[in-house]
């Protein structure tokens, strides 16, 4: 799932609940919510992402936002690397 969520956040930043359905319509699954939070907590205290309150307009409740570090670049292009790898050893090149 930390791969889903650090190939969101090159796009921008992007709240829980948003990257949660954005992971669902783009990619065609749903994690359990607690799972989620597992994965954002796990990546932040990890230094991959970082988070920023925003508040919001006409009364709702603020936002934490999170956004790609540096680090959760690398850590995305290496897992990118990874699963082309494990794809061309298990289907050969196309």
């Amino acid at each position: 799932m930390w791969l889903y969520i650090l190939r969101l956040l090159l796009e921008r930043p992007m709240y829980a609940y948003e990257i949660k359905r954005q992971i669902q319509e783009r990619f065609g699954w749903e994690a359990a919510t607690v799972t989620s939070y597992v994965v954002f907590y796990r990546l932040k205290q990890e230094g991959y992402v970082t988070t920023e309150w925003v508040e919001s307009k006409e009364g709702r409740p603020n936002r934490k936002y999170y956004a790609i570090t540096e680090k959760g670049r690398t850590l995305f292009e290496e897992g990118r690397k990874f699963i082309e790898e494990m794809v061309k050893n298990l289907f050969g090149k196309p």
